[in-house]
């Protein structure tokens, strides 16, 4: 469902697939303290998983976390 909700905003995402190793699910339980799949990072922010990820599109504050504004220099 994560990935139908990113594929609509046109998001381009890496997944990862940790069921294959053992040792990626360890690194990930260790950085995000969840046993769950998916686990949902925009860049460095840790959104948690797909709930979470709805909730944020719900309360219309995923698009900005998406597509944030461009940074201008003058």
């Amino acid at each position: 469902m994560a990935k139908r909700l990113l594929d609509k905003k046109n998001s381009h995402y890496r997944e990862i697939n940790v069921d294959a190793k053992p040792e990626l699910r360890q690194e990930m339980m260790l950085k995000t303290k969840r046993r769950t799949v998916p686990q949902i990072y925009i860049g460095d922010y840790h959104v948690g998983g797909f709930d979470d990820l709805h909730a944020l599109e719900r309360s219309q504050q995923l698009d900005s976390l998406l597509y944030p504004a461009p940074i201008e220099a003058v």
